[in-house]
């Protein structure tokens, strides 16, 4: 009889292998997607990337905000430090002066010296010729003293000023440093801002960012030039009326921030020069700006008030009237009119 064979199992190879692994990999990838452990992120919506975005900007406008006070801090240390360098270097040309001085005197004196004063009253054919000389000599040392003691001083003034120069410059390179981040922070945002427009379409980018078409934008700058009159003549006096004019003038710039003009504006950018063409000097900063002049409420505002906006005093616009203001928006809109309830309000301050 015919030994019984355990049929024998065929290996998988070629074609066939391929075809088993492509199916076990789709397997295991369906198996993941429904686990929800592979899942894309979601698209997200035209109304989820606004809110995002208007997050990103406020953030981004907070981060300005402290940089631009940096800044202002920085160049004012760099002009201290500047003056206090200046000052000890021209301390240091009259005291290498003074020591010169001194030098030409104690050579003469070691050329002369040597003999003793008795002696040489001894030896002296005019007696009293020689005790007015050693009288003058007297006084010549009193006052060569005191030009030492001055010396002294100089050098003491100079250390000072040094010292004060060392303190100064520490003090710039951590203001440079808070410089540095909030510069990274800003740039941050706004790429992330930029990334998240660039996923939509044109027209919904310009339903999120509110920037209408150029034709907008002309209709918006008429009516804005119309209205500087009527703001002009209820303005609370010239200066406040010249603000107005001058954000008025400039609708349409573009929004660049730590700019102040004359032809970009970050938010308190705008405000700055507004007032800086009527003679008011204004801080650079929103934080210091709502403390300058007196505080109004939002039912007594007047043309020219500065309104501020959010819990942390991000962002500020100059009242127009009619419950209108103009400010610099953000990088994705440029200077415009725009009502004074489209953002939270935070207080207003009346500058002039």
């Amino acid at each position: 009889m015919a030994a019984h064979r355990k049929p024998r199992q065929r290996s998988l190879g070629g074609h066939t292998a391929r075809t088993a692994a492509t199916l076990a990999l789709a397997g295991a990838a369906t198996a993941t997607v429904f686990d929800g452990t592979g899942q894309a992120a979601p698209r997200l919506t035209a109304a989820q990337v606004k809110a995002k975005v208007e997050t990103l900007y406020r953030q981004a406008e907070a981060a300005t905000e402290k940089y631009d006070g940096a800044k202002e801090q920085a160049d004012a240390g760099e002009r201290r430090v500047s003056a206090l360098q200046d000052q000890a270097a021209r301390k240091q040309q009259r005291l290498n002066s003074a020591r010169d001085a001194l030098g030409s005197v104690a050579t003469a004196q070691y050329r002369a010296g040597g003999i003793d004063p008795a002696w040489q009253l001894a030896l002296s054919s005019d007696p009293d010729r020689y005790l007015d000389g050693a009288a003058f000599a007297e006084r010549a040392g009193d006052r060569q003293a005191a030009a030492v003691s001055r010396v002294r001083g100089q050098l003491r003034e100079i250390e000072r000023l040094r010292g004060a120069a060392r303190v100064e410059l520490t003090s710039l390179r951590a203001r440079q440093a808070e410089l540095r981040r909030q510069k990274k922070t800003v740039t941050g945002k706004l790429a992330e801002a930029r990334r998240l427009l660039a996923r939509l379409t044109p027209r919904q980018r310009a339903a999120v960012t509110g920037d209408g078409s150029p034709a907008a934008h002309a209709s918006r700058s008429a009516a804005g030039a119309r209205q500087t009159l009527d703001a002009s003549t209820v303005a609370p006096n010239s200066r406040a009326a010249a603000a107005v004019s001058y954000a008025y003038a400039k609708l349409g710039s573009p929004y660049v921030w730590g700019a102040t003009g004359p032809d970009a504006f970050d938010c308190s950018g705008l405000v700055q020069a507004a007032y800086r063409s009527a003679g008011v000097s204004l801080p650079r900063t929103t934080y210091a700006q709502i403390n300058v002049g007196r505080r109004v409420a939002r039912s007594a505002l007047q043309p020219g008030d500065l309104v501020f906006f959010y819990s942390g005093i991000s962002h500020v616009g100059l009242y127009v009237g009619h419950g209108q203001m103009i400010h610099a928006p953000n990088p994705s809109a440029p200077v415009r009119l725009a009502p004074v309830d489209e953002m939270p309000f935070a207080g207003a301050a009346r500058v002039a």
